[in-house]
């Protein structure tokens, strides 16, 4: 019997979701989805249907379910500390869920490190700091919008590579790693001052279509 649902996100987060067991094994691709989907007790075409972008698609929509499922436990409320300590908290929740994943992960990022997923690669990228910075409080609507992400885009990344490796107890060296990363963008100025300038003929954050700073959506990501 079909279980119920409510739309098709809700679809789509539950095929993910049910995929991770089968992508070690077989891959994102249409096989997991496949297998996924009859876990669920759809048709097994409805990997297929939902993902109409193929295994790209999915693995962008896993980081999307990532990204929602933070923010929620962020609004729920974050411990009291400074923005820096904030952003490191987020960071590391934005992973810590995911720790039994990493092999799932790792194919993610081998897929979309391909040259002609460069691009979604990116967009996923931004829409996850944009996703930290907004749990952390930040509205900014000037320059800082940009610099904040890029530089914080930088440090996910690397600390995101790092975690994948980290055989440490309770990734207690990535989470270092993670600080001095954060300690050398604070203590760069300079550097933010050069990615400022880079940026400066980019349009105001205000004006970019689909972003609400009083509201819920954020490029066309919901809250």
């Amino acid at each position: 019997m079909t279980p119920p649902v409510h739309d098709m996100r809700d679809i789509r987060d539950q095929l993910v979701v049910a995929a991770l067991a089968h992508v070690p094994f077989d891959g994102w691709g249409e096989r997991a989805l496949r297998e996924a989907a009859k876990d669920l007790g759809f048709d097994a075409s409805m990997g297929e249907r939902a993902f109409s972008g193929g295994a790209v698609e999915a693995v962008i929509h896993f980081a999307d379910l990532a990204d929602r499922r933070l923010t929620t436990e962020a609004a729920a409320g974050l411990p009291a500390m400074p923005v820096g300590a904030r952003v490191a908290w987020l960071v590391r929740r934005r992973l810590e869920p995911w720790t039994e994943q990493r092999e799932v992960i790792r194919r993610a990022i081998t897929l979309l490190s391909l040259p002609n997923h460069t691009a979604d690669a990116m967009r996923a990228t931004w829409r996850t700091v944009d996703a930290l910075w907004y749990a952390a409080g930040d509205v900014s609507a000037d320059f800082s919008y940009y610099t904040k992400r890029a530089t914080l885009a930088a440090i996910y990344t690397a600390t995101l590579l790092y975690w994948l490796e980290d055989k440490s107890d309770g990734f207690a060296e990535t989470w270092a790693f993670l600080d001095r990363r954060l300690a050398d963008a604070r203590a760069l100025p300079k550097w933010g001052q050069q990615v400022k300038r880079s940026l400066s003929r980019l349009p105001s954050p205000l004006a970019l279509t689909g972003m609400k700073l009083g509201g819920r959506t954020r490029f066309g990501i919901r809250a």
